[in-house]
Parts: structure tokens; sequence; C-alpha cells
């Protein structure tokens, strides 16, 4: 199956990194399921970005029956995706002790629960059809932790033990592979990390052998590794785009 026959499916696939996901994989002759939960104004500007190739559809993927409508949807109107991206994901900060239920669950059900529903929903139709990649998202904290992130630093941590499970259950028809964002250029890292002020900036490039903040496209660049032939034996593992910041 080559990209041009192909379809994607991308959770959280019309802003940021997922956006340049969708981008990609459209311009490589994918036909692409993008998802997301709550930012219409993001869909419609991603179908008015992306010309041709893309569908957008409105999903809460920490919904099991959701998801089982999106899997459904998707196999009426497109047929079996060759790759899924879990992408989607949410992080509600607070201190440990501040925490609420709520807190928990939404972000445990989004970033964790989400894929593996994701994943249970798609996985047979794929090797049913011969196989596939599926790539999960994940973030550096799932290794090292940060302050005020229990909740997002739990799900990260389990999406990484996750992918190592599905790898050995679904091998080896579907290669499974945790791909990992280190400092990329977002709305949301621009926020969290002050960049557009120099004396941040300078100390958060002091960390990055690069010495550059990554761009979405370096993302992208890894995420079309993964998908493609050339990741043929490359399964369970972590991949970290981090410039050189995480040497793990």
């Amino acid at each position: 199956m080559t990209a041009s026959d192909g379809l994607a499916v991308v959770t959280g696939g019309t802003k940021g990194i997922g956006l340049a996901f969708s981008r990609r994989l459209t311009r490589l002759g994918y036909r692409v399921v993008a998802t997301y939960r709550g930012d219409e104004e993001s869909a419609r500007q991603a179908l008015r970005d992306i010309d041709k190739g893309l569908s957008v559809v409105r999903s809460d993927v920490s919904d099991p029956d959701e998801v089982a409508r999106l899997a459904e949807l998707v196999a009426a109107e497109h047929g079996v995706p060759n790759a899924l991206v879990n992408n989607a994901g949410l992080n509600i900060d607070r201190p440990f002790l501040e925490i609420s239920d709520s807190d928990w669950r939404r972000v445990l059900d989004t970033n964790l629960s989400g894929p593996f529903y994701l994943a249970r929903a798609f996985a047979p139709a794929m090797l049913a059809a011969g196989g596939g990649s599926i790539v999960n998202i994940g973030a550096t904290t799932a290794i090292r932790p940060r302050l005020n992130g229990a909740n997002y630093c739990s799900s990260k941590a389990g999406l990484l033990h996750l992918t190592k499970c599905l790898a050995m259950e679904l091998a080896p028809t579907i290669r499974v592979n945790c791909l990992i964002p280190g400092m990329i250029d977002t709305e949301e890292m621009r926020t969290r990390y002050r960049t557009a002020e120099p004396e941040y900036l300078s100390a958060l490039l002091d960390e990055i052998p690069q010495r550059r903040i990554g761009a979405t496209e370096d993302m992208a660049d890894a995420l079309e590794f993964l998908v493609g032939d050339s990741a043929g034996y490359v399964t369970g593992q972590k991949l970290i785009v981090d410039g050189g910041q995480f040497m793990w």
C-alpha cells in the first residue's frame, strides 16, 4: 500500500502539531480524517488551508462511545486506515494537592484512555486489511516529571507503556511507536515558556544543543518516517524530536 492509496486518522488534527501532521499526510497522498473536540474555527481553517484529501470530524476521544461511532463513520465513508495518529491531548496543570477528581479523570481519559479506545476500535480492521502503523504522541514528561503536572505526566508515562504493549500484541501486522516532541513552536509552548521574552528564550536555548526551537515540520518529518516503509522494522520504540535537549 502506497501513501497515495492510504487513509490516515489524526486525532486533534486541526491545529498545532496535529495540523502539521494532517498537512504532511495529505501532501504525501493520504486521505486524512482529522478529529477535533471543541474548536470549530480551527477545523474550518484546516479545511481552508488543506485544499484536498482532508475531512474533519468532531469527536471526543475520551468517550468510548464516541470513538466507536467515529470508527463506524470512518469505515462507512472512507475505509480502513493505514495510519492512526493519536495526537489529541489535554493539559490541566495544578499542584498535586489541588488536582480535583475531574482534573485527574479528564486528563487521563483524554491522553491515555483515548489512544486505548482508538487503537481498540481501529486495530481489528487494520489487522484484517494486512497492517498499518499506529503512532502515539507522547511527551518528555513521560520520562522526566515536572511540577504541577502529576495528571499529565502520569498519563503520558502510561501512554509510553501502552505503546509497548500494543506493539507486542499487534505485531507483526501493525507497528506501534511513540513520537515525543521536545520544545516545538506552538501557541501553547510560546505561552508556557514565554519565548517572546529574550531572557526566557535564551535560557531555554541554553538547554538545547541544536540551539533552536523545533518547528511543527520537524515533528511531521518524524511522523513521515514512522508511518512509512523506511520504518518497517521499527516498533515499540520512542522517537524523541527535541534537538538533543533530553538524551534518554
